[in-house]
């Protein structure tokens, strides 16, 4: 996907901000950490590129790789991995709202892959690379919503968006390995050839709110 797509998405998610953030809710049951912080948890294909990328953010806190959406209990990467566990490989990033905003963070989720192409990733297919929302409250719903819509409608990319809006329902860190694996793990083939080039095009897209 080319970076024109990127800067179309984030100059429709900025035009619609203020519209969404001023409508009125109904009160909020969410699964955030008790504390300053608030949490997202996100699916874009492999979890060791969706991590390198959110980890770059000012006000992200801490991303957690690991499995989400699926029926069984403390799922292992090889379940995940069969694609018949109904679990994606996610990040779970906790971060401080008064620093960066879920707005901001659902523009880097759409700019940090390709939400076209269902139930995979470039090479990585199955139903464990969808992407996917997993929202915590109804505010989280309703700003993903819109924007997934408004991207539909507005043509942003040339194919429609695909991407999976569901409610919460825990998450399973994934094995030790698999957390910081881009940091600890730079000369590894994977990581050169599909991770870096990824997070390098992150950064020349959120540049301004880089760490």
């Amino acid at each position: 996907m080319r970076v024109y797509y990127y800067l179309i998405v984030i100059f429709i998610l900025f035009a619609c901000k203020n519209s969404v953030s001023e409508q009125k809710h109904e009160p909020m049951v969410s699964s955030k950490i008790e504390g300053p912080t608030d949490t997202a948890t996100f699916g874009t294909g492999c979890f060791w590129c969706t991590e390198a990328q959110f980890e770059l953010l000012n006000g992200v806190i801490k991303v957690s790789s690991g499995y989400s959406g699926g029926k069984s209990a403390n799922p292992s990467y090889e379940e995940v991995s069969s694609g018949k566990s109904g679990h994606a490989e996610v990040v779970q990033i906790i971060y401080d709202p008064a620093a960066i905003s879920y707005d901001e963070l659902l523009e880097a989720f759409w700019a940090s892959h390709d939400p076209t192409q269902l139930n995979r990733q470039g090479n990585d297919i199955g139903p464990q690379y969808r992407s996917v929302i997993f929202y915590h409250n109804d505010e989280q719903k309703e700003k993903a919503v819109k924007y997934k819509n408004l991207l539909n409608e507005s043509n942003a990319y040339d194919k429609e968006v695909v991407t999976e809006i569901s409610p919460f329902r825990g998450f399973y860190i994934a094995e030790d390995y698999h957390q910081d694996y881009f940091k600890l793990n730079r000369q590894a083939p994977y990581c050169q050839f599909v991770v870096a080039p990824k997070v390098e095009k992150f950064k020349e897209i959120f540049r301004d709110k880089m760490k």
